[in-house]
């Protein structure tokens, strides 16, 4: 018997009104970056080469990371509330599933809209389904990043190695010198 049906958006109708963008930075150095994962197979290593690698080449200051224990739901309002408090801006991944890539384009949005910078990677197996919520949520165009599917079968040297290609794409989203891109 279904109990309950989850909906990501969390109420959005159609039409939504547009949402504005944060400010891309001007630089990486000296800022804390949250890592925000989703309890995926291999997002938290995923997202912490990432760091180590922004932290190494653009002086990041403290990497936050943080766990969002559902991948289907939207952010909890106090995880919401302590990114805002705790960062300058927000890698969030992996989105490498349906529910889990149409979720995490939504928390970028809305931590966007909250002028936090967002880097959300999904992989192009849910291009479609990252796509979608970005429209639903009025922001068709929000600049997402894509990565080749999937992420949960890499073994450790292939998740440092897309980490690390990773970086540069994030890098450029949060500094805002390039287009939704992929690695």
């Amino acid at each position: 018997m279904v109990q309950a049906i989850i909906d990501p958006t969390s109420g959005a109708a159609p039409g939504a009104t547009a949402v504005i963008a944060a400010a891309p930075l001007t630089s990486l150095e000296g800022l804390r970056v949250g890592l925000l994962e989703n309890t995926k197979r291999n997002a938290a290593d995923v997202l912490h080469v990432i760091g180590d690698a922004l932290q190494r080449t653009d002086g990041v200051a403290s990497l936050v990371p943080y766990t969002k224990h559902n991948f289907a739901l939207p952010l909890p309002d106090d995880l919401l509330e302590e990114l805002e408090a705790s960062c300058d801006a927000v890698v969030i991944g992996i989105g490498d599933c349906g529910s889990c890539s149409a979720s995490a384009v939504a928390d970028g949005i809305m931590l966007e809209s909250r002028g936090i910078p967002t880097a959300v990677i999904c992989t192009t197996a849910f291009d479609v389904t990252a796509g979608a919520m970005a429209k639903l949520k009025g922001r068709a165009d929000f600049p997402y990043l894509r990565t080749e599917h999937p992420i949960a079968n890499l073994d450790a040297e292939q998740v440092v190695e897309r980490g690390e290609l990773l970086a540069e794409v994030v890098r450029a989203r949060l500094l805002g010198t390039d287009e939704a891109v992929g690695a």
